[in-house]
């Protein structure tokens, strides 16, 4: 059984001018959270999750620690060639792992270019396999990396798109499974888990870290935007026929390739009347910025089961800033989840893990202070997907102390609030 910790920390790795990824025995690993530098714990790091990405970080510089000091160390240039470039590396972890350090580097100078919107792991080398800082957030396996075959998915999804012709919301989500590799969409044309339901081509945000909408010139968007606003019937066709056949089923709107759902409220209110004069089974969910307290009243009404906030801070100037609204407060957004409390409906926050961001003091006790108040039921630990020096200078972040470590962040939550669930994914409620 393979080891779920090393039994010493990991080497730094690099990668040359080449992009092949070497590491560097006489320096260990080293970990960022914040400002500051760490070696992580070995209890701290798991072996790299399987369908796991490594990347190269161009124009970054590696960190690792001096065995003999403790201390972190910048490596500025090739230690096998001096002459030769150096960068980086990093982990893109494999859905439902979540990071306890970000990848240790520092620019170059002159480096103005933002990381493409993934998220940056500390990754290490050790025993003949790669080490991530990063626990397992959630058992659920529905995006699990080997849980289907390529070939069957390719023939069940083109024989689904040859059969759903007219459907337009259908077509849309082929191309999300088979060109995007969706994970969501995979599941639906799979008929497991949770299906996709993508409304809306528009937002009234302006997210920094957008993954379907960037400016020209700034980084790529991991996805296209849909570019239209599906009918209820087209909705209802996927969802009802998902509900009714996958055991603890979840259909939710609210998807990567789509902006707020929120802004097509009255179409979803539709789908979801229809949806459920048709089927009383799984779960419909909502993920949304919470923008519209009024749609979101409208839409418990009519049935909608639960809704996930997505947030990357429970204090107003760095949701403001992230977020750049247009038409809305981090008061509506409290409101929104007070009004499906109100309806005894499920609330998640989808909240964005930064080390550094998330497990500052200050803002550990503003999201205390939202718990409090608002009473969720479970926080969803996803990786924030962006440059975490790009969103630092991007909502102005000023350290109010040391970090205080992912894990213990969660442990004082969990004892803080014994109501609340941890997790990664949108869980099935029926």
């Amino acid at each position: 059984m393979p080891a779920t910790h090393p039994d010493k920390t990991p080497s730094l790795l690099f990668a040359n001018s080449a992009g092949e990824i070497k590491d560097l025995p006489d320096l260990l690993m080293a970990g960022r959270s914040g400002s500051h530098f760490y070696q992580p714990k070995l209890e701290e790091l798991i072996p790299l999750p399987e369908g796991s990405d490594i990347f190269v970080l161009p124009g970054r510089n590696p960190v690792g620690i001096d065995p003999g000091s403790g201390e972190p160390l910048l490596v500025a240039e090739n230690p096998e060639n001096p002459g030769e470039g150096i960068q980086a590396v990093a982990a893109f972890m494999a859905p439902a792992h979540t990071a306890i350090h970000w990848a240790a580097f520092e620019k170059s100078a002159g480096n103005l270019a933002h990381l493409p919107l993934f998220a940056y792991t500390a990754v290490g080398w050790h025993d003949g396999r790669f080490w991530v800082s990063a626990f397992r957030s959630d058992p659920d396996k529905r995006q699990e990396a080997k849980r289907f075959d390529p070939e069957n998915l390719q023939r069940r999804t083109e024989l689904w798109l040859k059969n759903n012709e007219q459907n337009r919301l259908i077509q849309h989500l082929g191309k999300c499974c088979l060109t995007y590799r969706c994970p969501a969409a995979i599941n639906y044309f799979l008929g497991k888990f949770e299906a996709p339901l993508p409304t809306s081509p528009a937002c009234n945000a302006q997210c920094v870290g957008c993954i379907s909408l960037q400016p020209s010139g700034c980084c790529p968007s991991t996805q296209e935007r849909i570019k239209f606003v599906p009918t209820p019937k087209e909705i209802a066709e996927i969802a009802v026929p998902h509900l009714n056949k996958v055991k603890a089923g979840v259909a939710s709107f609210g998807q990567g390739c789509e902006g707020e759902p929120l802004l097509q409220a009255e179409t979803i209110e539709k789908a979801i009347l229809l949806i459920r004069k048709q089927t009383e089974k799984g779960t419909v969910n909502l993920n949304s910025n919470a923008s519209l307290p009024e749609a979101v009243a409208r839409l418990a009404h009519a049935g909608l089961d639960s809704i996930r906030v997505s947030m990357n801070s429970a204090r107003p100037e760095y949701h403001q800033r992230y977020y750049r609204p247009k038409g809305f407060t981090f008061a509506d957004v409290k409101q929104s989840i007070r009004i499906m409390k109100q309806h005894d409906r499920f609330v998640s926050l989808n909240y964005f893990i930064l080390p550094g961001f998330t497990d500052d003091p200050e803002e550990f006790a503003a999201l205390c202070e939202l718990i409090a108040e608002t009473r969720p039921d479970f926080i969803q630990l996803r990786n924030l997907n962006m440059d975490p020096d790009w969103y630092f200078e991007a909502v102005k972040f000023t350290e109010s102390g040391p970090p205080m470590g992912i894990l213990a962040w969660r442990r004082l939550l969990q004892k803080r609030f014994p109501h609340l669930r941890f997790g990664y994914f949108n869980p099935p409620l029926r």
